[in-house]
């Protein structure tokens, strides 16, 4: 099976979809100071997904026929069921099969989201490929299997990028 890890952030919600999920919840007007975030509708739970991002995403998908594996704090604010539906509504292909773990020790964000990657990977024998990609830079912790997404405003769409992860996960030299 090949994983692909994947952030949300800056990656497949770039900087001009940040706080959209704020302009939804007012116009859906039923948020109430004593809701919980997960209390919330999954269609205003969350930021949007940047389209072009999103077509970005599906060929890679569609390509190397990979497994998403949530990495992103995402995974703190809903199911892996609202996760997927979310996945939907934003025209993503797939839905995610898993979250990584949640590692509580102290670090950076880069050392726990690559050590919650790794701690995934222990568990499973059928990996045949993986590449994680972010916008946080973790290649000191995850090597080659690591595709870095610098811009925010351009995340996953960024040139370059959708080719090293096609090449990552087909084994490709």
């Amino acid at each position: 099976m090949k994983i692909l890890f994947l952030d949300h952030d800056g990656v497949i919600c770039l900087s001009n979809n940040f706080g959209s999920r704020y302009k939804k919840q007012k116009k859906w007007g039923r948020m109430k100071m004593s809701m919980t975030l997960r209390e919330v509708p999954i269609e205003f739970r969350f930021d949007n997904f940047d389209k072009k991002a999103v077509k970005v995403l599906n060929e890679v998908l569609t390509e190397t026929d990979a497994e998403i594996v949530v990495s992103s704090d995402w995974k703190l604010h809903g199911s892996l069921e609202d996760i997927g539906k979310y996945y939907e509504l934003m025209g993503v292909i797939k839905k995610p099969i898993d979250f990584t773990p949640i590692i509580n020790q102290s670090g950076t964000l880069e050392l726990l989201r690559s050590l919650e990657i790794k701690k995934w990977l222990e568990d499973k024998n059928d990996i045949t490929s993986w590449v994680s990609v972010d916008d946080l830079d973790m290649s000191l912790f995850l090597g080659d299997n690591f595709v870095l997404t610098p811009k925010e405003s351009e995340g996953i769409k960024q040139s370059g990028i959708k080719e090293k992860l096609i090449k990552i996960l087909k084994n490709e030299d």
